[in-house]
C-alpha cells in the first residue's frame, strides 16, 4: 500500500522516515520550502507538494496527517471527500462535532479513518490489556497515570489536549467503557486560557475510577500507569518499558499483605512502527483499525468535557 504524508516538521519528519522505511511513502506535502529541499535530498523519487491540496488531487490511494491540530478536521474532511484513506495525529479534532462528522463522512464514502493513538500500540499496553481481561488482576478498582515533563508549551490546545490525549485513549482501551463522570482541576501559569497543569478525574460503571495527571511544568519526566487490583497492583514504567505486578494488597479484614513484586513485561517495542504497519493491514483489507473513528470519538468527547469542566471552574 503507498500514503503520503502532510506535514513533515517535529513529528511528521517520524512519520516520513518509518512509511519509507516500510516502502510504502510516495509523496509528502510540506509548506516549509526548507524542508522540501531536505525532503528532496532525503527521499529522492517521492513526489513533493508545498500544497496539500494539489496532494489531494493526486492518485495516492491514503494520505497521513501530522500538521497542528486546528488544521486536522479541515483537511481530514478534504481528504475523505477526495475518496483517501486517512490517519490523523492525535488529537483527531478539536470538537466532538467535527470527529462525528469525520467518521460519518469515513463511513459514507467506505473510507479507513485511523487516529495516532500511540500508546495503543504499545506492546507493553497489549500485555497489560490481555492480562486485565483475563481476570488474574480480579476486579480493577482504579488506574493512575501521570504525563509530567518541563516540556514543550502549546499555544492552543492546553496540557491535557496535548499530552493527556494518548493516555486518555490508553484508559477507554483497558476500561473498556466510557465514564459516566469527568470531573477536572487544572492551573493556568505561563499563558491565559492555556492550562498549563491538569488533574483529570474519571469514574467509570462498575465502581472504577481513573485519575490522570498531565502538565508540561514540570521538574521530573514521569510517564507511569499504576493499575490497582482485587488480587494485587501493576506499575507500568513507559519510560524503561517495564510491567511489574506487586502481589500486595489489603485483604476484607483490613490486613496488609505484601508478599513481593516482580517484572513481569519487559521489552523496547518501536510503536510509531506497529502503528504504521497496523494501519497499512486495515487499509489492505479493509478492517477497521485498532484506534478508528469512533475511538478516536471517545477520545475527543472526554476532552470536551474536560474542557467544559475547567471553564465551569474558572468561571
Amino acid at each position: 500500500m503507498k500514503v503520503a504524508v502532510i506535514g513533515a516538521g517535529n513529528w511528521g519528519k517520524n512519520l516520513v522516515r518509518n512509511f519509507h522505511g516500510l516502502g510504502a511513502l510516495v509523496a509528502v506535502a510540506e509548506v516549509s520550502p526548507d524542508l522540501l529541499k531536505a525532503l528532496a535530498v532525503q527521499y529522492p523519487g517521492v513526489s513533493l507538494y508545498q500544497d496539500y491540496r494539489l496532494l489531494l488531487q493526486s492518485e495516492v490511494p491514503a494520505v497521513a496527517i501530522t500538521t497542528p491540530v486546528r488544521s486536522h478536521y479541515q483537511m481530514a474532511k478534504e481528504a475523505l471527500l477526495a475518496g483517501k484513506d486517512v490517519f490523523v495525529e492525535k488529537p483527531m479534532t478539536l470538537s466532538v462535532r467535527e470527529a462525528e462528522e469525520l467518521v460519518a463522512l469515513a463511513q459514507d464514502h467506505q473510507r479507513i479513518l485511523m487516529v495516532g493513538h500511540l500508546l495503543l500500540y504499545q506492546p507493553a499496553v497489549q500485555w497489560i490489556k490481555a492480562y486485565l481481561d483475563s481476570g488474574a488482576l480480579g476486579r480493577v478498582h482504579s488506574l493512575h497515570q501521570e504525563r509530567l515533563n518541563l516540556g514543550r508549551v502549546r499555544t492552543v490546545e492546553n496540557v491535557l489536549w496535548s499530552l493527556g490525549v494518548h493516555d486518555i485513549a490508553v484508559l477507554l482501551y483497558l476500561v473498556g467503557l466510557a465514564p459516566s463522570h469527568v470531573k477536572t482541576t487544572g492551573q493556568r501559569v505561563l499563558q491565559p486560557g492555556v492550562e498549563d497543569d491538569v488533574y483529570l478525574h474519571l469514574e467509570f460503571p462498575r465502581g472504577i475510577q481513573a485519575h490522570l495527571h498531565t502538565s508540561w511544568l514540570w521538574p521530573e519526566k514521569r510517564r507511569r500507569l499504576v493499575v490497582i487490583g482485587s488480587k494485587g497492583m501493576l506499575t507500568y514504567d513507559e519510560v524503561d518499558q517495564t510491567v511489574t505486578l506487586h502481589h500486595k494488597g489489603i485483604g476484607p479484614d483490613l490486613v496488609h499483605r505484601d508478599e513481593g513484586s516482580e517484572v513481569v513485561y519487559q521489552g523496547n517495542g518501536e510503536p510509531l512502527q506497529l502503528e504504521l504497519q497496523h494501519f497499512l493491514r486495515a487499509i489492505h483489507d479493509r478492517r477497521s483499525p485498532l484506534s478508528d473513528g469512533a475511538s478516536g470519538v471517545q477520545v475527543i468527547r472526554v476532552l470536551e468535557e474536560a474542557t467544559q469542566f475547567l471553564s465551569g471552574v474558572s468561571a
